[in-house]
């Protein structure tokens, strides 16, 4: 009887092996160890040899092509083995030698598939890197007179983008940051809100009032989804010290000062983007030190065991230190924590830190709120 032969481990290619190569290829030379010890100790013939066919199998969960041929090649020479070690050679032995190596193909044929498709899931997310950087592209730290940091929060781990948008420009007409949550999920949302960004980066240059800036936007969210879709969002502009909000449909920005944690309602509400809405601003005089957090609807939604996230209590506390950063950090920690890692909805966070008026005079109002009178 056969009761050991020296095997060595397969290397496959030309560097290393990968993580989950060496993880199948551990756990298919356990089973070969395993099954030659049984052997090894029933001594009464090649009763147990059949089950080596399971080691290539084994191995092309985890490991490359290469190396579940390698696992097939080391099975195929211990149940010969083994065979050949009986006093009289038996049909069944030869077949199971047989089996083993026909296995060993299929096995091989399994990993190679699996290996394509991990390879074209790999490419897949690349491509969706290049298409969340395109769509949501890094803010800060600063724009204009403000420090400006965004943290984009993911519902899943299979997705890095949603519906949820934001950017921050630095314009004739100030600084101008909107953020804003597209209803529905998936490639549709994505495909929204690039929409909806690519208009804004365009408009935001192009029109002194924004509340043209939020018709334009409507016409371009009405003409690119169907009754039922809209686009929440919230639009601001820092122009000389002065903050101008106006909302569709959107949560209203916290204003953080001095300790306190200032919800900035509209005046009047208004429905979201693609529904036409007609907007009224809101006016305030900003201070150096003022935070303002835009933040999207899953934030608010974020609970645990029926209980919210208490965004506005926990607000200066989480978002008052350090620099805006390090601030939104705190939040995401906080929030990821109060509901154990499970998040129902995407969240975008924008922070931003009123550091005081540039020098070269900009108005202290906007152009389009001089001698107006909104009713």
């Amino acid at each position: 009887m056969l009761c050991c032969v020296r095997t060595h481990p397969f290397q496959s290619g030309r560097g290393p092996l990968s993580p989950g190569s060496r993880a199948g290829l551990g756990a298919a030379f356990a089973l070969l160890a395993l099954v030659s010890a049984v052997e090894c100790v029933d001594g009464r013939g090649a009763n147990y040899t059949a089950l080596l066919i399971v080691a290539p199998f084994l191995a092309a969960a985890l490991a490359s092509w290469q190396v579940v041929l390698g696992v097939g090649a080391v099975a195929i020479v211990l149940g010969a083995g083994f065979a050949l070690a009986e006093q009289v050679g038996s049909l069944s032995a030869a077949v199971a030698v047989a089996g083993i190596a026909l296995g060993t193909v299929l096995a091989a044929a399994t990993a190679a598939v699996r290996q394509r498709h991990g390879e074209r899931i790999a490419e897949l997310s690349k491509l969706a890197m290049v298409a969340q950087q395109a769509v949501l592209r890094p803010l800060g730290p600063q724009v204009g007179s403000l420090a400006v940091a965004a943290r984009y929060i993911s519902s899943t781990s299979t997705a890095e983008i949603g519906g949820d948008l934001y950017e921050a420009l630095d314009t004739p007409y100030g600084v101008r940051m909107i953020i804003g949550d597209v209803r529905g999920k998936g490639l549709e949302a994505v495909r929204l809100a690039s929409i909806v960004l690519g208009s804004y980066r365009h408009v935001a240059y192009e029109r002194a009032d924004l509340r043209a800036v939020v018709a334009d936007l409507d016409r371009a969210v009405a003409r690119s989804v169907g009754d039922e879709d809209f686009v929440t969002a919230a639009l601001v502009e820092e122009r000389g010290g002065t903050l101008t909000i106006v909302n569709c449909g959107h949560p209203a920005p916290l204003l953080l000062r001095r300790g306190a944690v200032i919800a900035l309602e509209p005046p009047a509400p208004a429905p979201p983007l693609g529904f036409m809405p007609a907007v009224r601003s809101r006016v305030e005089r900003l201070e150096p030190g003022d935070r303002l957090l835009l933040f999207t609807d899953g934030l608010g939604e974020a609970r645990r065991e029926g209980e919210f996230f208490p965004t506005t209590c926990r607000a200066w506390r989480l978002l008052g230190h350090g620099t805006v950063a390090d601030g939104l950090a705190s939040l995401e920690a906080a929030l990821v924590e109060w509901v154990h890692g499970r998040l129902d909805d995407d969240i975008a966070l924008v922070l931003m830190e009123y550091t005081g008026a540039r020098t070269g005079g900009s108005a202290a109002v906007p152009s389009w709120e001089v001698g107006t009178t909104e009713g």
